[in-house]
């Protein structure tokens, strides 16, 4: 599994997105990107993250950023998801699998006591030239976006 570090190139990704379109770092260059990883569309803490990011989105175009929630569900789901909470973020679907193991948030996970594969919550900030200039592991959705955003701002 990659491990992907502050310092280094960002990893491709083309991805198809809520509303039809299609989103890839490619596309992206000259910007600065957030892409953050959730497990799964409309359950509370990634409803609650997507909110989060989606309330500070001005704030991210402001400081010439884009951000993408990236989960493995499919296309319809995320339209879903997005008209019911009106989220104003990017929704990605990795439902090939490949962006999800590219960037290393496919990994093992426990809850109580059961052990399986599923995405963990991760947000990386690429800047411009496309490089990861941040890295948050584990995340914990309180206070997160703020976070990020700031981080945003100073880059």
């Amino acid at each position: 599994m990659p491990d992907i570090t502050e310092g280094q190139q960002a990893p491709a990704f083309d991805m198809a997105t809520a509303g039809g379109g299609r989103v890839s770092l490619d596309s992206l260059k000259g910007r600065k990107v957030v892409l953050y990883f959730y497990p799964k569309a409309d359950t509370p803490g990634c409803t609650n993250e997507a909110r989060d990011f989606s309330e500070h989105i001005d704030a991210f175009a402001a400081a010439g950023a884009t951000v993408i929630g990236v989960s493995r569900d499919p296309v319809k789901k995320l339209d879903r998801f997005k008209t019911k909470y009106d989220l104003k973020v990017v929704l990605a679907s990795d439902e090939p699998e490949a962006v999800t193991e590219a960037w290393g948030v496919w990994v093992e996970k426990k809850l109580y006591g059961r052990e399986y594969m599923g995405i963990e919550r991760a947000t990386f900030l690429i800047d411009g030239a496309g490089v990861v200039r941040r890295v948050w592991r584990k995340v914990s959705v309180k206070g997160h976006a703020a976070e990020v955003l700031a981080a945003v701002q100073s880059l």
